[in-house]
């Protein structure tokens, strides 16, 4: 297989510039003072460690690992763990602010958290990524823990690394502890439905986002960004619910298909070949063009920063859920609002891994495990109220799903600081 291409984000913005704008908007509009702004910009606990590995020919390398706990005033921090050449200090800052809002949003009792390694892992064997995983989680080992901060998967990572990761801390421990992580293997204590919860979540605020607007999954397209942990399950899910799925992506390719997409058939291509390019069933596209189709849905799930000032004028879809974490930038989502088109924010849309995160640690506290359909209907039920108080908020407020949803979040974060107080 060819190198991918790095995926395109115009100027390569720095995403915690539109965290920071977004936290800014969201306390100027509750009026809250400069204060509270410092207290909720900066992360509570932040930690940079070298990741030293033995390659498998006997090399050194040193890689760079962070993590990062935004806030905890709600609970213990909760966030994944990423392995990509593109992963910075500043976008580990950015994301683990937004695990604070969505966790908040959802009415978990997390704070925001997020932690990655810069590597690329389709250049390193297992043994080499296992070393990686086990080094990174003994150097973070003395802040996470099941009460401290729990990190689960994320882009580059899996349920494979979650159980490195809770061998190793556990190792340290002396006994199991299955708590530290979630997205485990079931196997090692983790939930039913976990793999496919963030997917779920995205497909059922998806459908509800249609019957907002009037539109039956029967008579919508779609097109989805991003063919991984996320967008390929929220592929399915939207097709399964009758929506035409015309186009997908990864980072290798983009494929068209205006019939809709076999996705039974394309799920044993990628299986096979680890990449949509090269799938019979549909023609090869630019993969930025999958952004501006003529369809009526758009499922950015890939990385943030996709969506910028530079394509939003052009993107035809009627509605917008965000499948990944910061896909839109703010220049981008002013245009969008100007234009008319509903943007349902990723706190709000992608919530569903973290809320059978949320399961799993309950479920590990409890040593019980609970039934496939009782994780799926409490999801569902979970990611649906969220919505209903979103829309509500927005609708009587006027301002948009983004607004509505950082407002609300950032005054529950903001209560807790204040029941709680600051420490003398």
């Amino acid at each position: 297989m060819t190198e991918p291409p790095s995926v395109h984000r115009a100027s390569r913005a720095n995403p915690l510039d539109d965290a920071l704008h977004q936290l800014g908007e969201a306390v100027a509009t509750l009026g809250y003072d400069e204060g509270t702004l410092q207290l909720l910009s900066a992360p509570r606990r932040e930690i940079s460690v070298a990741v030293p590995l033995r390659r498998d020919d006997g090399t050194i390398e040193v890689l760079n690992g962070y993590r990062v706990q935004h806030n905890y005033s709600r609970g213990p921090a909760k966030g994944g763990v990423r392995f990509s050449p593109d992963v910075s200090l500043d976008e580990v800052r950015a994301l683990a602010m937004w695990m604070t809002w969505k966790c908040a949003l959802m009415d978990l009792p997390y704070g925001g958290a997020k932690g990655g390694v810069t590597i690329d892992p389709s250049r390193y064997s297992a043994r080499e990524l296992e070393r990686v995983v086990r080094r990174y989680t003994s150097e973070i080992s003395p802040i996470i823990g099941p009460e401290r901060d729990i990190p689960a998967p994320d882009i580059g990572t899996d349920a494979q690394t979650m159980a490195w990761m809770m061998d190793t801390y556990s190792a340290t421990r002396g006994y199991t502890v299955a708590g530290v992580v979630t997205g485990k293997p079931v196997i090692l204590g983790g939930s039913l439905g976990r793999a496919s919860a963030t997917s779920r979540g995205v497909a059922h605020v998806a459908l509800a986002a249609l019957a907002y607007k009037g539109m039956k999954p029967e008579r919508t397209t779609a097109a989805v960004q991003g063919y991984g942990k996320v967008g390929r399950g929220a592929a399915e899910f939207l097709a399964e619910a009758g929506i035409r799925v015309v186009a997908v992506s990864d980072q290798f390719a983009a494929i068209h298909s205006e019939a809709g997409i076999d996705f039974a058939a394309l799920g044993a291509h990628v299986d096979a070949t680890g990449t949509v390019r090269g799938f019979r069933g549909a023609q090869e596209i630019d993969r930025d063009q999958l952004l501006t189709l003529p369809v009526d849905l758009l499922v950015p799930a890939a990385v943030e920063g996709v969506i910028t000032d530079a394509n939003a004028g052009d993107i035809a879809a009627r509605i917008i859920v965000e499948g990944a974490n910061g896909p839109t930038t703010v220049a981008a989502d002013a245009i969008l609002r100007d234009r008319g088109v509903l943007v349902v924010p990723d706190i709000l849309a992608n919530a569903g891994g973290v809320i059978v995160s949320y399961f799993e640690w309950a479920q590990a506290n409890q040593t019980y495990r609970w039934p496939l359909a009782l994780v799926e209907e409490r999801l569902k039920e979970r990611m649906l109220a969220a919505w209903e108080d979103v829309v509500k908020a927005a609708d009587s407020h006027g301002r948009t799903l983004r607004q509505a949803a950082m407002l609300t979040a950032v005054e529950r974060v903001t209560q807790a600081h204040e029941s709680r107080g600051l420490h003398p």
